[in-house]
């Protein structure tokens, strides 16, 4: 579900990107410096000091400005400009008071990147305190993603190290009950963590507190060194290759992207097992290879360092969408047309069966996703996946998911045929499977469901409808003729260009049924086809499933195409009005399920609310607000122990003050982030004691 159409406008406005160039390539030439790679290190995972930050046209300059110390011009003061404004509108969390302009200007970002090329494109994930920089090298002629978080120098990793020492003791003793969840969690952590720095940091400044529970809540919450990655939406995949490789990251618009961040060996193997931890599994010696879904639905896969992998350990990302891609986003990218959009309306409200085959990020799952919004609000639907994709706006929806064996002998294994079968009793009326690989018995009864009256739907690897059909037929899958004539429609999707942009695009639509001159052959209708020459859908041929649907329904030709122009209306006003929202979306097919007339009349009269529709549409899993639970009193230090820390606090300010601290170097450093990840492994093992 993480799939969308990187040359999309609408794009622009989901992810409130911004150039800074007003155009995709450099206008002059810039002298190439080869970026420094921000690496999670082993002995010391944490940012250079930044004393020498914004020196071109940096901090230095605000001596000049008593008015307003961030009145400048360039990059590094339009950023520090919005951090002020964020800390003044008050959306930024934390018990402490907003930093001081000179703060800001002194010593909370480091501007040193933009030495290394042209700012092509910025925007914030995480404000006021990670952004992305896209900076194009003029020399090697790539685009390169920069990830920018706040700067710590040696007194700030000081306070940092402490304060993750206190939190890992303190959080070990708090019980969230029944009720666990990634909101009472990290509201736990907010807490504790306020707590603790009020009473063991109170001398330390605002902006440098800020700061740190930065740093605390990314890497005790949240995804450490990746997260600000994980939080860009415009990111479809994150790829770590190996120990000491930049991690690798492919963009909707600028495709593979090189950035700042890699792993230590040590942070690398550390930072794999807290993401399978994470996922709910366990990556070691004896299983070296995952395949999970992170809390958030993005699908995982871990390799552990050593024999399987020579490079160290590797991680990949698939992300997952925050909310599913909707029929009109399809058609707004011309993925599909919108009379292709009516044309599965029709089909799948009445009971069609539907393939989608592609190449791998083609876009076949969110093209899945997306129709299943025509599926009848009350209808029973079943899903069945290997890693959690599918998220349907629907109540009377079971959503299942295979199970991997906890041990090595296949004990409590619950595979995808396991599930298929158990849906089959469950009495669904639409049933979809993520995938359709090599196990011939899921395809046989996935066939055999459509055979049986159940409207049916998946995905499979093929770029055109011959090789569907001979991947379907041929070992291993081997399925019969006459079951591949239950098949109604597929859809072909293809990755392609168009110029130089990477576009989505629907290439085909086809009609299975049987041959007129051969029951035992396939006849294959192509009623739909892309024309890459000008970007457009075509319609090759009458649709042999709507003259089915006219029949069974009693329409004539007329009235079947005068339907199909109220949907491809109703379609084309939400795309003309700029709706876009999941729900109001939702809402509206739904009410056309219940009553067509209603929604045509409101829209006659321009009086049509798809928001108003959209309230009762269920949101997608990960967005119901949940009320956490009350936190458990947090264990109170000893007497000794909070004096013995307010003294090192004290005379660290003192000497902070007084003289510039100098970056700690890396072999001087023990611990940093390495230290930080390595605290789930041990609050899993006390745990277990």
């Amino acid at each position: 579900m993480n799939e969308q159409e990187n040359d999309s406008e609408e794009m622009r406005a989901r992810h409130a990107t911004r150039r800074t160039d007003g155009g995709d390539e450099p206008k002059q030439a810039v002298k190439r410096v080869e970026p420094a790679i921000r690496r999670v290190e082993d002995a010391d995972l944490h940012r250079a000091d930044a004393a020498d930050a914004g020196e071109a046209d940096g901090p230095d300059a605000a001596e000049d400005h008593d008015a307003d110390p961030l009145d400048g011009e360039g990059t590094n003061w339009e950023v520090l400009r919005e951090v002020r404004e964020s800390f003044r509108a008050g959306d930024v969390e934390g018990p402490f008071e907003t930093p001081t302009d000179a703060f800001l200007a002194e010593s909370f970002f480091d501007f040193s990147y933009l030495d290394g090329g042209r700012e092509v494109e910025r925007y914030w994930v995480n404000e006021p305190f990670a952004y992305v920089a896209v900076m194009f090298d003029d020399d090697a002629k790539e685009y390169r993603y920069h990830v920018v978080e706040p700067t710590l120098d040696g007194f700030e990793r000081y306070v940092r190290e402490d304060l993750v020492t206190l939190l890992r003791h303190a959080l070990m003793y708090i019980d969230l009950g029944a009720e666990e969840n990634a909101a009472s969690r990290e509201e736990a952590f907010m807490n504790e963590a306020a707590d603790l720095i009020r009473e063991h940091a109170a001398t330390v400044d605002p902006g440098t507190l800020h700061k740190v529970l930065y740093y605390l809540r990314r890497d005790f919450i949240h995804y450490g060194a990746i997260d600000a990655v994980m939080r860009d939406r415009a990111i479809e995949d994150i790829s770590c290759d190996g120990t000491d490789v930049p991690v690798y990251v492919y963009h909707r618009e600028y495709r593979d992207l090189r950035t700042n961040v890699s792993f230590g060996k040590r942070a690398l193997t550390s930072f794999t097992v807290r993401l399978a931890q994470q996922a709910g599994k366990q990556l070691s010696v004896s299983n070296p290879l995952v395949d999970a879904s992170l809390p958030d639905g993005s699908r995982l896969q871990l390799t552990m360092g050593g024999d399987v992998s020579t490079r160290g350990a590797n991680f990949t990302i698939r992300k997952f969408a925050d909310i599913p891609y909707t029929p009109v986003d399809l058609a707004g990218w011309n993925t599909f047309s919108l009379e292709q959009m009516a044309y599965f309306w029709l089909a799948i409200e009445n009971n069609r069966s539907l393939v989608f085959a592609g190449g791998t990020g083609s876009g076949k799952t969110t093209s899945m996703n997306a129709v299943s919004f025509f599926i009848p609000p009350s209808s029973k639907v079943v899903t069945i996946e290997d890693t959690r994709e599918i998220d349907l706006p629907h109540e009377n929806w079971i959503q299942s998911v295979t199970r991997s064996s906890a041990s090595g002998e296949g004990r409590g294994e619950v595979s995808m045929y396991n599930l298929l079968q158990a849906a089959l009793r469950q009495r669904p009326e639409y049933l979809l499977v993520g995938e359709i690989r090599t196990e011939q018995k899921v395809a046989l009864t996935f066939f055999q469901a459509m055979g049986t009256g159940h409207t049916a739907y998946t995905t499979i690897h093929a770029d055109s409808i011959e090789t569907v059909l001979s991947r379907l037929q041929n070992p291993p899958l081997s399925i019969p003729t006459q079951m591949l004539q239950d098949l109604d429609i597929v859809s072909v999707q293809r990755q392609t260009f168009i110029g130089d942009r990477r576009v989505r695009r629907n290439a085909g639509v086809y009609e299975l049924g049987v041959a007129e001159d051969d029951p035992d052959e396939i006849a294959v209708n192509r009623v739909f086809e892309w024309d890459p020459t000008d970007d457009t859908h075509r319609e090759l041929a009458d649709s042999n499933v709507l003259a089915e649907i006219a029949h069974d329904r009693g329409w004539s030709d007329e009235e079947l195409a005068a339907e199909i122009e109220r949907r491809e209306r109703v379609l084309a006003y939400l795309l003309d009005s700029g709706v876009s929202g999941y729900r109001a979306i939702a809402g509206t097919i739904h009410m056309y399920a219940k009553d067509p007339d209603y929604v045509i009349e409101r829209l006659d009269a321009g009086a049509l609310d798809p928001a108003a529709l959209g309230e009762h549409v269920p949101l997608p899993e990960g967005f119901v607000e949940v009320e956490a639970p009350d936190r458990p009193p947090a264990p109170v230090a000893s007497e000794a122990e909070a004096e013995i820390w307010n003294d090192l606090v004290r005379e660290a300010d003192r000497e902070r003050r007084s003289v510039e601290v100098e970056p700690e170097s890396e072999a001087a450093s023990d611990g940093g982030e390495d230290d930080v990840n390595s605290l789930f492994d041990d609050h899993d093992d006390e745990e277990r004691r």
